[in-house]
């Protein structure tokens, strides 16, 4: 698998990366087996690049993988991320911490779970509204100076946010979603990243699953599956995203390609400073991931094909917005 930068501090991952978080909770069971299988033949593809947050779990993703890459250190890049702090009373309870004290308690939490010494990319999950990102990240850059970080990320930050915190310390990626039904980095964002010499990782590329084409009712998710209260996966907006995803499967087919796989190229073509990392829990549906990459280096998908991808599938064309509205009121604009 090719390699990509993130930023110009010296930061070169696989050009996909995995989301690990459906491995430890939100998308129904969890088999944790299948899931170091597949964390392991994630770097037998040449997948090094590996996404996680000490909220997903909580906690128990990082530990996963802290288990699974115990004697693997230096066959992997680690992204985690701290920010999100999950209410113990609660299913839903969220709130956001970007208080500088709790930047090097959250930061030593995940290093002990991870089973590290140093993190290699680490990301504010949420921008926190209250706490000014320049004192967030000027805490960030002293665990780089410790030796405990090695390179800066932040996610879902907004324009001015991201130029706010890069004069502080130089930001190396944004992680932010991004697909063929979540095009919004296509109005500011990319510009902005490009501009500063930040790189992108773009997080849900198959739109949470949707995209890949699997999903025909909301029966075919699990009952504890989170995607069940999102507004695109609800009543009418499901129909008309259903449309969205035969349009992309139309192209797919006339390519012998999975509609998966066609999303997930289609993402990758954006630009070389782009880094998708669809997440799966199962080795069948990572090497389904991973094989994406080849449609690019085989020249399936072609301009023509990408002009006519934007015709079928253009930008705002999905129905209902990316999360509940209690969750979108992270998303800093």
């Amino acid at each position: 698998m090719k390699r990509r930068k993130l930023g110009t501090q010296g930061l070169v991952v696989s050009e996909q990366g995995l989301g690990c978080m459906g491995m430890s909770e939100f998308y129904g069971a969890t088999d944790e087996a299948e899931s170091i299988a597949t964390l392991n033949r994630a770097i037998e593809l040449g997948i090094d690049f590996f996404d996680t947050s000490d909220m997903y779990g909580p906690y128990k993703n990082e530990e996963l993988l802290g288990k699974a890459f115990g004697g693997r250190r230096d066959e992997v890049i680690i992204a985690t991320k701290f920010g999100i702090q999950r209410d113990p009373t609660t299913e839903t309870g969220r709130s956001i911490n970007g208080r500088p004290e709790y930047v090097n308690e959250a930061c030593d939490g995940s290093l002990k779970r991870l089973g590290i010494e140093c993190i290699d990319l680490y990301y504010q999950h949420r921008v926190d509204s209250n706490v000014p990102i320049e004192e967030t990240v000027g805490a960030m850059a002293r665990l780089v100076e410790a030796g405990k970080v090695r390179y800066l990320g932040l996610s879902e930050a907004a324009p001015d946010t991201i130029r706010r915190a890069h004069s502080v310390h130089p930001i190396s990626a944004l992680q932010t979603e991004y697909s063929l039904w979540s095009r919004d980095p296509e109005d500011e964002i990319l510009a902005t990243v490009r501009e500063l010499g930040i790189g992108f990782v773009a997080y849900s590329p198959l739109g949470r699953g949707f995209l890949t084409g699997q999903i025909r009712t909301i029966d075919d998710l699990a009952p504890d599956d989170f995607r069940r209260y999102s507004p695109r996966f609800q009543g009418e907006n499901f129909a008309k995203n259903l449309e969205l995803v035969a349009r992309v499967t139309e192209i797919a087919r006339e390519k012998g390609v999975t509609t998966g796989q066609l999303a997930l190229a289609w993402v990758l073509a954006q630009g070389e400073d782009i880094v998708p990392i669809p997440g799966t829990k199962r080795r069948r549906y990572l090497e389904e991931n991973a094989a994406a990459s080849q449609i690019r280096l085989t020249n399936q998908l072609t301009e023509g094909d990408l002009a006519r991808i934007d015709e079928l599938a253009p930008k705002d064309a999905a129905a209902g917005t990316r999360y509940p509205e209690a969750m979108m009121r992270f998303v800093n604009m």
